[in-house]
């Protein structure tokens, strides 16, 4: 077998291509950057933008499965940018599995396309929308769609919810976190404690292998992955850190000094243009101070999805891996 994963530079493709090498497929990445460690594994890496219809055609070419998992995330930037990676790029990924013929496309979807609200063991019942206050939660339930709408007799497409995706080699959330810890600019938020779901990297990669060994059967659906493990936040912040080697959380705000602080910040930014991210934005208040956390039942009857590492056992891999990074 033959895949196209695009986003292959990206902490779950990556981890996606390299799963699938292991397993004897032929993988193509395809990715903005250049990514020499996932070639090295035994990845074909063609370098390119998701908006580009006629890259995302070559690189689609031949292939058996798509797994589409590249996007533009983050809390900040321009909605144009977002728009063009995972509105148009999906069109694109949808339109060149077409001109293909390949039968078979898992798309990476997110839990934010629910909009700012509690999540409190919600299912796929609960519809897509409501309060969008950044440009990646808006355009990834328009991607979402998107790619949902394409399932017919002649392309089966299974879209993924994964929330909060962590483990070794995480470039984002947990190395971020703990870059503000040391330098004592992170805050826990004060008031009700919000349980969270998250998703070890491996257990996120065994959803998407096995959405693809059960199309054309749950094609036109999508699921919610996790750990199925919710927890306090900033309880598994604290043992993020912890496993991270870095500082304890000791300040505090309040979640409408977080809010205020939020909207304050990006309307500076805006006013004064200033492209990097804002410490806090409305997006990340929002998502700080409310519940997410998801009934898997669906993924587990239809995928056949249990995770196997527990957020214990991935924390001491964790923890592994950054005691490797020391000098």
């Amino acid at each position: 077998m033959k895949a196209l994963v695009t986003g292959a530079g990206g902490f779950l493709g990556g981890a996606l291509a390299r799963r699938l090498l292991e397993k004897g497929w032929e993988v193509r990445g395809f990715a903005r950057g250049d990514y020499p460690a996932v070639r090295a594994a035994g990845a074909q890496m063609l370098r390119g933008d998701l908006g580009d219809a006629e890259a995302v055609d070559r690189a689609a070419a031949g292939v058996d499965v798509v797994f589409h998992v590249g996007a533009k995330a983050g809390v900040w930037g321009p909605y144009e940018e977002f728009q063009r990676s995972n509105v148009l790029g999906t069109r694109n990924v949808v339109a060149a599995c077409r001109r293909q013929s390949i039968r078979r496309l898992v798309f990476t979807s997110s839990p934010s396309i629910l909009g700012g609200r509690d999540l409190e063991n919600v299912d796929e019942s609960t519809p897509v929308g409501g309060r969008f206050l950044a440009p990646y939660p808006e355009t990834k339930a328009l991607s979402e769609s998107i790619a949902l709408s394409a399932n017919d007799s002649g392309l089966a497409v299974v879209a993924l919810r994964p929330h909060l995706v962590w483990g070794p080699g995480d470039n984002h959330i947990v190395p971020r976190l703990a870059a503000r810890a040391r330098t004592g600019s992170l805050r826990r938020i004060t008031g009700k404690v919000c349980l969270v779901d998250s998703t070890y990297i491996d257990n996120a990669v065994d959803a998407h292998l096995a959405a693809a060994e059960r199309l054309p059967a749950v094609g036109g659906k999508a699921y919610f992955i996790s750990n199925g493990e919710p927890l306090p936040l900033w309880d598994l912040i604290a043992r993020m850190l912890d496993a991270a080697g870095a500082p304890p959380v000791t300040k505090t705000i309040s979640p409408a000094g977080a809010r205020l602080a939020g909207a304050v910040l990006e309307d500076v930014y805006r006013f004064l243009g200033i492209e990097s991210e804002p410490r806090m934005t409305r997006f990340m208040a929002e998502e700080l101070t409310t519940h997410h956390y998801f009934d898997l039942t669906a993924a587990r009857r239809d995928l056949g999805y249990v995770p196997t590492v527990s957020i214990k056992e991935g924390l001491t891999r964790l923890a592994a891996s950054y005691r490797c990074q020391a000098p």
